[in-house]
């Protein structure tokens, strides 16, 4: 498959990604400046992880004007697969493309370290490779992770089944004491309703091997891989 992995201004996580999908996953990769509007015929982006630009405004609020996410809006809306990883979770829910938003933490205090998170669904393209309640334990690296949603679109979003990961115990038990950030209902990934649009906060591309502590980020990109759709 081909990847395009976009780079904002303040984009720390675009060359991990690079990394995982091109030397570890064997695929094609290209790199993405986010003046750019050519996405190179990917069959799927990835917006990866960092502060673009700064995180001076609010998280993801200026980089959603960047030329590169219309380019990314009209890939998903033609069916092409689109995965956000933090600070891309937080651009792709600033540009409407997913539910919700990403506020402070609870603890107002910056969160680095490994978490665990039940699989929901599987029957979507990032989730396929999974089993169902599967725990995968991967890494989190945020300050602003903590997910909300209004009543009425939390109704939404469960009815159609669009919460694709929580964050759970090492046993895939739900409880408040797993939950790092305050994100309601232990929420740390969704998806759009044609399931193409993909944000989490947790990190694939730093759990790909085992070197780093876990390998289970693999899951995701060999669903991604599994799934072998686009639109190029």
């Amino acid at each position: 498959m081909r990847f395009s992995v976009t780079i904002f201004p303040g984009s720390n996580c675009d060359h991990d990604c690079e990394y995982v999908l091109r030397d570890v996953e064997k695929q094609q990769v290209e790199m993405i400046w986010h003046k750019e509007t050519d996405l190179k015929k990917p069959d799927c982006v990835v917006i990866p992880g960092g502060f673009s630009y700064g995180d001076y405004l609010r998280t993801g609020a200026i980089a959603r004007f960047s030329p590169v996410m219309k380019s990314v809006a009209d890939f998903a809306a033609k069916g092409g697969l689109v995965i956000g990883i933090c600070n891309g979770f937080q651009i792709l829910c600033e540009a409407g493309l997913l539910p919700g938003a990403l506020l402070r933490n609870k603890n107002l205090k910056f969160i680095c370290q490994n978490v665990y998170l039940r699989v929901e669904e599987t029957n979507t393209p990032f989730t396929n490779f999974c089993k169902p309640h599967q725990v995968l334990k991967i890494p989190i690296a945020h300050g602003e992770g903590n997910y909300f949603i209004d009543s009425d679109g939390l109704k939404k979003i469960q009815d159609n089944r669009q919460i694709m990961l929580r964050y759970c115990d090492a046993n895939g038990k739900i409880t408040p004491e797993s939950n790092p950030n305050g994100s309601l209902e232990n929420i740390a990934g969704v998806c759009n309703l044609n399931r193409n649009v993909f944000g989490l906060m947790p990190h694939p591309d730093r759990s790909g091997e085992d070197i780093l502590g876990s390998h289970d980020g693999t899951f995701i990109w060999q669903s991604i891989l599994s799934a072998k759709v686009g639109a190029r």
